[in-house]
């Protein structure tokens, strides 16, 4: 019989250290919205998007509901949908592939870069150039900014500007991250944050926010979040139902301000685990040149995944898999969706061997020091 596993002692992620982190301001904030009896797009709302706005270097921020919606919101503000198409890439949280399809476009899915795990220009222009046969036109390209780091934007938005295709980014996973001098989010037509829990900015429940320099767009996704409305009740356009609540607004506004020091905490969690996989074999992360890297995800690589979690594991050390199984590979997807000439094999390797070791900035010194030894334990 195998011995009794011990406990996890460090988690590979714990969004209620963030909270346990600033519980005094963050309660103090959601008793002033129950206090105040207005719940939804309300002051705390329209106080956080002003926030979120100057911080991200935006003219204007939205908040709604989620993630995904924020991608649906700027594709339906863009009058994207049925008979167009939207690259993006397989490896990626599948909500970026379900966001293009709740609009009624057509994804086409582009591989990935083997050492940024983001999308390849190079496909993405051979695809641009010489779409599949039968696919409807490409109005938009969705790079995904992933695991803290950002794509070749610079790149990709060049690609799509010389073919019309407007640039939606993706950056549910890059809060904070620069390439060059500007922001993630920054290059494109507007950019979809998520605000899960588990994000570098992160929420206690489900939200999203938009940034763009767009004002007509920026009306209009506003109109669109609350059932398309300008005036109350009256519907100027077919929209949907996804607004930010006040309460969750009020809890972004007291983390926003930490987020730069959370940020600079993961880095440094992610340059000790670098320093220790130094002679195991092991290569840490690769951080593209001229960008930074906020670290959502601390990811590795190994041959024998199983074998790593299992390594970690007897160490106290929860891991996770980001992610699994490609979007095209996934039942609901497999088989229906266009892909790009090289078929999404770096996505199929990457899938099979990725790793993500605990990356929150609560992590303590001791608890990243027994990450750091089990690191140099590999083998």
């Amino acid at each position: 019989m195998n011995a009794e596993l011990p406990p996890v002692t460090v988690p590979q992620a714990d969004p209620g250290a963030a909270y346990r982190a600033l519980k005094e301001p963050i309660d103090a904030a959601v008793a002033r919205v129950l206090e105040s009896g207005w719940y939804i797009l309300g002051r705390e709302c329209a106080a956080f998007e002003e926030a979120f706005a100057r911080w991200q270097g935006a003219g204007r921020a939205i908040g709604v509901a989620n993630g995904t919606d924020a991608l649906a919101l700027i594709l339906r503000g863009l009058g994207i949908g049925a008979g167009h198409a939207v690259a993006t890439v397989s490896h990626t949280a599948v909500a970026t592939v379900a966001a293009i399809e709740m609009v009624g476009a057509t994804p086409i899915l582009i591989d990935i870069d083997p050492a940024t795990y983001t999308m390849d220009p190079d496909e993405l222009e051979a695809v641009l150039r010489a779409p599949p046969a039968g696919l409807p036109p490409i109005r938009a390209v969705i790079p995904v900014h992933l695991y803290g780091q950002p794509a070749a934007i610079e790149a990709i938005v060049a690609l799509a500007d010389r073919h019309g295709a407007a640039v939606i980014e993706d950056c549910a996973q890059c809060h904070g991250a620069t390439a060059g001098n500007r922001k993630a989010g920054t290059f494109g037509r507007a950019a979809a944050f998520s605000l899960y829990p588990t994000k570098n900015l992160g929420a206690l429940g489900d939200g999203g926010v938009i940034a763009t320099d767009d004002t007509a767009l920026a009306e209009r996704i506003a109109a669109l979040r609350q059932y398309g409305w300008k005036e109350r009740y009256v519907s100027d356009l077919p929209g949907v139902n996804a607004r930010l609540d006040e309460i969750q607004a009020a809890i972004l506004t007291v983390k926003l301000p930490r987020l730069d020091a959370a940020n600079a905490r993961r880095q440094q969690i992610a340059a000790r685990y670098d320093a220790a996989l130094a002679g195991t074999g092991f290569v840490p992360p690769a951080r593209r040149p001229g960008t930074t890297h906020v670290f959502h995800q601390y990811v590795i690589r190994c041959a024998d995944r199983a074998a790593a979690q299992a390594h970690f594991r007897a160490r106290g050390i929860g891991t996770n898999v980001h992610y699994p199984v490609p979007v095209h590979a996934q039942p609901a997807y497999r088989g229906r969706v266009p892909l790009g000439p090289a078929r999404c094999r770096e996505t199929e390797r990457a899938a099979a061997e990725v790793l993500s070791l605990p990356m929150f900035p609560e992590l303590a010194d001791a608890q990243v020091e027994q990450v750091c030894a089990a690191l140099r334990a590999l083998n």
